[in-house]
C-alpha cells in the first residue's frame, strides 16, 4: 500500500511532515502521535485501514520527526492544538465529512481540546478515538515515559546501543528493533552521534505546562458532541479503571474498550487488535 509525503504549513510558519494513504471510504481518518512519537507509529494501522479502503493522513507534531522545531524552543499547547486543526482543513474524507480523529495520548488531548472548544460550530473531528489516554493520567506512567526521554542526553555511537535502551524501556516486546526501524527515530548531529529525533526543549515548556491544562481538558471533554471511543491497554500504567470511569461519567456516550496485553503503547503491542475496533467503530459512523 504506497502514501504521499506532503508539507502543511502551521500558522505561524513551520512545515509539518505529513504522509497520506489515499481511500475512498468516507469518513478518512486523521492519526495525532503520542508526545516523543512521530507519524511512523502508525503505519500499521494506517497501512491495514487504508488496504479496507479507509482514507488514512498522519503527521509529525512539531519539533517530533521530520517536522520543523520552533525557534529558541518556545514550545506551547495552544500551538500544537492550532496545527491539529490545520492538518485536519486538508484532510477532509471524500464526502465532505471532516475526518475521524485517532489520537494517542498528547495526540488525543489536543483532540479533546479542539473538538469539545468547537462544540455547536463547525466540528473539526466527524468523531474521536482516544488511545490510552484521558483528561486526568497517572503521574507514575507519565514519569516513565519523560524518564526514558530524557536518558542518554549524549545520544548514542550506533543503532545497536539505541535498540538496546528501547529494549530496556520496552522489555515485554519480543522482537529488537532494526536499524531500519530506528533510522526515523534518530538524527545524526554534527558530532556523529545519534540522538532521538525530538527537540530536547520539549521537554521543558509543554511538559509544564500540561498539569495546568488539566481544568481546560475536563471542562473541553464534557462539551464533546461527537462519537467518542476510548481504547485503553489493559497493563497501562498511564490510564487506570479510575481515570477511565471518570472519563466515562464525564462523556457518558463514549465507548470504552480495553485491549488485553496492551500497554500505554496500543498500536505498537496489539496493532491487529487495535486496527479491528477502529475499523468496527468506523462502520458506525
Amino acid at each position: 500500500m504506497s502514501s504521499a509525503r506532503a508539507s502543511v504549513v502551521s500558522l505561524d510558519g513551520l512545515a509539518l511532515a505529513t504522509q497520506r494513504w489515499r481511500g475512498e471510504r468516507s469518513p478518512s481518518l486523521l492519526f495525532a502521535h503520542g508526545f516523543g512519537q512521530t507519524r511512523h507509529a502508525w503505519n500499521g494501522a494506517a497501512r491495514a485501514l487504508a488496504a479496507q479502503g479507509f482514507d488514512a493522513t498522519t503527521f509529525d507534531a512539531r519539533g517530533h520527526g521530520e517536522s520543523e522545531r520552533v525557534p529558541r524552543g518556545d514550545y506551547h499547547m495552544e500551538q500544537f492544538v492550532a496545527d491539529l486543526l490545520a492538518v485536519a482543513d486538508v484532510s477532509p474524507s471524500a464526502d465532505g465529512r471532516p475526518p475521524v480523529l485517532v489520537g494517542a495520548s498528547m495526540g488525543g488531548l489536543l483532540g479533546l481540546v479542539a473538538a469539545g472548544e468547537s462544540a455547536g460550530a463547525k466540528a473539526p473531528f466527524s468523531a474521536l478515538v482516544l488511545v490510552d489516554i484521558t483528561p486526568r493520567w497517572e503521574t507514575a506512567g507519565v514519569e516513565r515515559i519523560l524518564g526514558f526521554m530524557r536518558a542518554h542526553p549524549q545520544g548514542f555511537a550506533n543503532y545497536d546501543e539505541a535498540a538496546s535502551a528501547v529494549e530496556a524501556y520496552l522489555p515485554h516486546r519480543r522482537e529488537r528493533k532494526t536499524e531500519a526501524q530506528l533510522k526515523p527515530l534518530l538524527r545524526q548531529d554534527t558530532d556523529g552521534r545519534l540522538r532521538w529525533h525530538w527537540d530536547p526543549a520539549l521537554l521543558d515548556g509543554v511538559v509544564q505546562e500540561s498539569e495546568r491544562y488539566q481544568p481546560r481538558l475536563f471542562a473541553a471533554a464534557a462539551r464533546v458532541d461527537v462519537p467518542v471511543l476510548l481504547l485503553s491497554g489493559s497493563r497501562s500504567d498511564v490510564v487506570s479503571s479510575h481515570t477511565v470511569d471518570e472519563f466515562l461519567r464525564l462523556v457518558p456516550h463514549a465507548r470504552h474498550v480495553a485491549l488485553a496485553d496492551a500497554t500505554h503503547m496500543v498500536a505498537g503491542d496489539a496493532n491487529d487488535a487495535f486496527t479491528r475496533e477502529i475499523a468496527a467503530f468506523m462502520h458506525t459512523l
